[in-house]
């Protein structure tokens, strides 16, 4: 098993990361995910360990669990995505994170 993908992105970048790293897996990403997300992450932090939340995204390509906390007092929230076996999704996953904390 590898290593999960880390990094950080901006807030208002969130519900395109999950969209679009929900379309690599194969998983159908709707509004009932996003809502249960966009509410339980409200009370992360990213500098508790227990102080995250992790949602799995089950897709007929691949099983992704994604951890995400909020930057207390920033825009920013951080994210580990762990599954992501395959050489083209962890290269489309990296490049998503790097891709969403620049914009």
């Amino acid at each position: 098993m590898t290593e999960p993908i880390a990094g950080w992105i901006w807030g208002r970048n969130l519900r395109a990361f999950l969209e679009l790293l929900s379309r690599y897996a194969g998983y159908t990403f709707d509004e009932t995910d996003w809502e249960t997300i966009e509410t339980s992450i409200q009370d992360t932090d990213d500098e508790a360990p227990d102080g995250w939340y992790s949602y799995p995204l089950v897709g007929t390509l691949a099983t992704l669990e994604v951890a995400l906390a909020r930057a207390v007092g920033g825009g920013e929230v951080s994210v580990r995505v762990a599954g992501a076996e395959a050489p083209d999704l962890q290269l489309r996953t990296d490049t998503l994170l790097s891709a969403l904390a620049s914009v």
